[in-house]
């Protein structure tokens, strides 16, 4: 079991200046989401919202190019997607759309509890400040072995992490994304430390 929370207003704003494709994930009953406070928002922000859809499941990744494929008229017409869901419906239509500026609207918290069975090959940490908006999507927790939040290790070597040599590294691939994205940018004005208060380990006990 896992719970999604409304970002910040003060984050979310700056995302709503331009035109906007809004999507909702409501298909898995695992993941609380705060759809009434996600309405309460998005009427305040709707002079920019090209549209707004409610889908299911985009943790699956065939599901998520449908509805890419379905809805690619608004996606073209928009400047930014907003995805309010877990942070794995983000990395997933982030990957589908890796030209395009998607957003997370939510963050993903961490509650005890058996959490179902996936055969997704995303991984959310839960915790609890998602920061796929500075990274283009991908989740440098989950993409990198070491965590890190501030660029590669002097370790990777040829693209590949100095912990797993078959594993991509992390930043060499939020790199390239934001790259494609002309964001790049933001590896230096947006770097970021981790608070772990709001991180809740599964042990049950506040990590320090």
């Amino acid at each position: 079991m896992l719970i999604t929370k409304l970002k910040s207003y003060n984050e979310l704003i700056p995302c709503f200046s331009d035109k906007v494709f809004v999507i909702k994930c409501s298909g898995c009953k695992e993941v609380y989401l705060p759809e009434e406070e996600i309405d309460i928002f998005l009427e305040k922000q709707n002079q920019n919202i090209i549209s707004i859809k409610r889908l299911d499941y985009l943790c699956n990744e065939d599901f998520s190019r449908t509805y890419s494929e379905t809805y690619n008229n608004f996606i073209e017409k928009s400047d930014v997607v907003v995805i309010f869901s877990c942070g794995v419906g983000v990395q997933v239509i982030s990957k589908i759309l890796e030209y395009k500026k998607v957003f997370a609207g939510c963050d993903t918290n961490y509650i005890n509890g058996f959490q179902g069975i996936s055969a997704q090959s995303w991984d959310c940490r839960q915790c609890g400040e998602c920061y796929l908006n500075y990274t283009g999507g991908i989740c440098p927790i989950t993409a990198c072995s070491k965590h890190l939040l501030n660029g590669p290790c002097g370790g990777y070597k040829n693209g590949k992490c100095e912990v797993n040599s078959e594993m991509d590294c992390g930043w060499v691939m939020i790199y390239n994304r934001l790259l494609k994205q002309k964001k790049q940018e933001k590896l230096i004005t947006k770097c970021r430390i981790r608070n772990y208060k709001k991180y809740i380990s599964t042990d049950n006990k506040i990590s320090k």
